[in-house]
């Protein structure tokens, strides 16, 4: 240091002499974070909003434990589902759920026959969600006590723990490691659904397969199909379980939103502050949200539970279904089967339409396509132009 700053101007020198001198007093092993006001470390905590980080940040002093409450914007991502392998009594019950024109006896066991096998490894996972979680202790000393137990133990706690000392909480969402719906490779299946104390709307969007533009054009077999495409459903789609495996996508979608719905309740019911609500999967496969007005009606009206299963009872449905052999989207997309399937309760689609689904169109179609992200935003609004199917669906 002497040497370098011999070779300095004077100006120079006083600066790295004064800041060697001042880098040692007591000044400044004041740690300036601490003059920061609590209002702004809030705002830092709710731009953090991960769960885990904020119990590392709880832990840290005693400011923190009474601040890291006042978040009102957190989001608990789940590391992984433990099965409690219980018995699964009403999976096969949904399998006579559909009743419209297009169902008969027959047709209605292969859907009880797919129910069974696709929706015992659907209802699976959720009757252990409520021990998922694995979160940081709140005290410095368990997490001491933690530590110096076998590695192979950890613990886990449900989001109901994890969040009932968060006070303020406004905007929730849980995160789920994956969908719960197994699909083959390659095919598209996307959901959102909106709940109150009951379903309120879903959306499907699904897909027997996603080719590129480039792959598409070149199959002479996709050429024919678009040339068939006349806006109507072809009548191999019903001779070749194309319409049967739609019927297992809703089912499973639906089944899949009331299940997580049910799970919700004592989260809801203990955070009265809670505006908004959403729960995923990192797979992006479906999305079930709830909004103030809903959240309210949840706490208003009781849930109503599917027997003994545990998710939430689905009313008698209307559902309003299009689809396209082949459909290209942007980004160089092309969807090959798609389908989507606009859900509503009986009673409000009643309210919407005059006359019926033969004479005319809900008045406003924008909270379909609204309902997903892009590129299948732009895919729905193409659907929803073409000839629209209706069908009805028991509550279940």
């Amino acid at each position: 240091m002497s040497s370098v700053a011999a070779d300095l101007p004077e100006s120079h020198w006083w600066c790295v002499h004064g800041l060697s001198s001042l880098s040692s007093s007591p000044e400044y092993e004041i740690d300036n974070f601490d003059r920061l006001p609590d209002s702004i470390l809030i705002v830092i905590f709710n731009r953090i909003g991960d769960v885990k980080v904020l119990g590392r940040c709880f832990v840290v002093c005693r400011r923190f434990q009474a601040l890291v409450p006042l978040v009102d914007n957190v989001v608990v991502r789940v590391d992984c589902v433990i099965s409690e392998d219980p018995s699964l009594s009403s999976s096969s019950s949904s399998s006579s759920a559909i009743s419209g024109s297009i169902s008969s006896d027959k047709t209605r066991g292969v859907f009880s026959h797919f129910a069974r096998f696709v929706f015992g490894g659907i209802v699976r996972p959720f009757y252990a969600l409520g021990q998922i979680l694995s979160v940081p202790s709140k005290r410095v000393s368990s997490a001491i006590s933690a530590s110096s137990s076998s590695s192979s133990e950890v613990s886990h706690h449900s989001p109901t723990e994890v969040l009932k000392n968060f006070k303020e909480l406004r905007r929730l969402r849980i995160e789920l490691p994956a969908g719960e719906l197994g699909v083959d490779e390659g095919v598209l299946l996307k959901w959102k659904a909106d709940f109150g104390s009951t379903l309120d709307s879903c959306v499907i969007l699904g897909a027997a397969s996603v080719l590129s533009s480039k792959s598409a054009n070149a199959n002479p077999a996709h050429d024919l199909c678009v040339g068939e495409d006349n806006g109507c459903i072809p009548e191999s789609f019903y001779m070749n379980g194309g319409l049967k495996l739609r019927v297992v996508w809703t089912i499973s979608s639906l089944i899949a939103a009331s299940a997580r719905h049910f799970l919700l309740q004592p989260i809801i019911s203990d955070h009265e502050t809670l505006d908004f609500l959403d729960l995923i999967d990192a797979d992006g496969q479906g999305v079930l949200t709830m909004d103030r007005w809903q959240l309210q009606d949840l706490r208003v009206r009781p849930v109503s539970a599917s027997g003994s299963s545990q998710r939430t009872l689905v009313p008698a449905l209307s559902m309003r279904l299009w689809y396209a052999p082949l459909l290209e989207i942007p980004g160089g997309l092309v969807l090959k089967g798609a389908t989507l399937v606009a859900i509503r309760p009986s009673e409000e689609s009643q309210k919407e339409v005059v006359g019926g689904c033969s004479v005319g169109e809900p008045l406003d179609l924008s909270w379909v396509s609204n309902a997903l992200e892009e590129p299948y935003r732009t895919a729905a609004k193409m659907l929803v132009k073409r000839r629209t199917y209706c069908l009805e669906m028991n509550s279940f």
